[in-house]
């Protein structure tokens, strides 16, 4: 783990848009993966849709649509 943290840390600062990009897609990847997972957790500790887009501060309608399914 911590070597993957360097490998992305590392592109994400390299002159090289290709490896730079590459980071950028890894990134968002994980920020969603990342959202998922704690949209699910609120969720199972009774969070209201309302509560969980205010702290993404995205809309209650962008965040359900997103994250309803299996609900």
């Amino acid at each position: 783990m911590q070597d993957e943290k360097n490998d992305i840390t590392t592109a994400v600062a390299d002159r090289d848009p290709a490896k730079g990009l590459a980071a950028v897609r890894a990134l968002r990847t994980l920020a969603d993966r990342l959202e998922d997972v704690q949209v699910a957790n609120a969720r199972q500790q009774g969070w209201s849709w309302r509560a969980i887009a205010d702290v993404l501060q995205v809309s209650r309608q962008a965040v359900h649509q997103k994250h309803s399914r299996g609900e």
